[in-house]
């Protein structure tokens, strides 16, 4: 198990430019096995959960050429479908929730998939039946054992179907389109996912030859085709990880700035931030953010007390709460942190009592947080990682503390943050790494 000693209290200086979106990567990289074709993707991200995926799709017999660290060539001209029963399979898989989105691709072009529960972090209940009613109206038959947990689908053909989704869920709606792109006939989707992430496998698919209309919007239509070829794809930068660097360097009262963040496709984030008070400017497609001793959380225009909730999009992503949180302990005034999708997410907060922060609890899915106006610094701790953003978050409020902190699990850090010791002590943080 990794471990990262922190000594806090550093102000950070410079320039940072963020990773490949992981969300993204998870979704496209899955994609090309749509195809027999060349697929090269660019902007690919260094980190744990995207190298197990390339490591899965290699199992099943994609030919894999990585051009450069963040490029790499796919091709799937000869997929082992045998691969999909053995216990390598189920092992890469149940630690990888991923996964889960090679089934519509593997059903459109293969008319068959399987796959166990998939893993992933632990932050409440993940359900899958987006998934799987969409297939079923796509017209393929479904099996669940649950003794095993184990899934199989299976359709001779699919065929277009009008889908009304009972969730906006971000990889069921990625599962479906790639089902729904080789099906016969129209497909529509409505309450799809519309996140970026979401519209760049469509703008990707497009390019492979797909038929889809509505791209960036909850109402999709899909008309199928008989065959995709190869393309090439560029991944957006990691909006939550440019989330993560704003609230870092609030919390550490550090000048940087961050490069090349697709500013037009990060929505509200920027906004959210600014009413924690935190100062951010744009500068061309960077983002400054000045040293700030001091930044008040504003209220609504009737007083009372700002809450920071999460939403579908284009609502704010429940992937940064987690640094909106951590990063508000050290504001002046109080916020109320919303987290409406999962009820586990907020559990890490006894971490952060533990490091002086006032908070409080209410019940899963809502913790209030009484800002110190750096009156009283968090002081430094042993805690461990219990997924990848109360991971980032907690390294967030280490390099703030006075004092030594001692991370423990930060492999699940490494899911979702690409070399990020490194990174931030060329800023002039001070993490090791053991």
């Amino acid at each position: 198990m990794g471990t990262f000693i922190v000594h806090g209290g550093k102000s950070l200086k410079g320039e940072i430019t963020p990773q490949g979106a992981k969300n993204e990567a998870l979704q496209v990289l899955c994609a090309v096995l749509l195809t027999s074709e060349k697929v090269t993707i660019r902007n690919i991200p260094n980190i744990r959960d995207v190298s197990k995926l390339i490591e899965l799709l290699g199992c099943l017999g994609v030919k894999i050429n990585k051009e450069s660290v963040s490029v790499t060539t796919f091709q799937a001209d000869n997929i082992n479908l045998g691969y999909l029963t053995t216990k390598e399979f189920w092992d890469q898989s149940m630690s990888l929730r991923g996964s889960i989105m090679i089934v519509g691709p593997l059903l459109a072009r293969f008319g068959k998939a399987l796959i166990p529960k998939p893993g992933g972090d632990k932050i409440g209940r993940r359900r899958l039946d987006t998934h799987f009613i969409g297939f079923q109206k796509l017209g393929a038959k479904f099996e669940y054992e649950a003794f095993d947990s184990f899934f199989t689908i299976e359709a001779a053909s699919l065929t277009g179907a009008y889908l009304h989704l009972d969730e906006a869920s971000v990889t069921g709606t990625a599962n479906i389109i790639m089902a729904a792109v080789m099906a016969h006939g129209r497909t529509t989707i409505y309450n799809a996912a519309c996140e970026p992430y979401v519209q760049q496998l469509c703008r990707m698919l497009v390019s492979m030859g797909a038929k889809i209309e509505g791209i960036g919007s909850n109402l999709l239509f899909i008309d199928g085709v008989g065959k995709l070829g190869g393309c090439i794809h560029s991944i957006l930068p990691d909006m939550i990880e440019i989330g993560s660097f704003i609230g870092m360097a609030a919390m550490t009262e550090s000048e940087i700035t961050i490069k090349n963040v697709s500013y037009d496709n990060l929505g509200i984030i920027p906004d959210s931030f600014e009413r924690l008070g935190i100062s951010l400017e744009r500068r061309g497609d960077d983002i400054y953010i000045p040293r700030q001793e001091h930044y008040e959380i504003e209220t609504f225009i009737d007083g009372s007390i700002m809450t920071i909730a999460d939403a579908i999009w284009p609502g704010l992503t429940p992937d940064l709460l987690s640094v909106f949180l951590v990063t508000a302990t050290q504001a002046k005034g109080a916020v109320l942190i919303h987290q409406k999708m999962f009820e586990s997410r907020l559990f890490f907060v006894d971490k952060l009592i533990d490091m002086g922060a006032q908070i409080i609890l209410c019940d899963p899915h809502r913790a209030t947080v009484i800002g110190h106006d750096r009156k009283i610094r968090l002081r430094g701790t042993t805690m461990s990682s219990p997924d990848i953003r109360a991971g980032v978050a907690l390294l967030i409020a280490a390099m703030s503390a006075d004092g030594k902190s001692i991370i423990h699990n930060v492999e699940q850090i490494d899911r979702g943050y690409e070399n990020i010791d490194v990174r931030l002590n060329a800023l002039g943080a001070d993490i090791q790494r053991i």
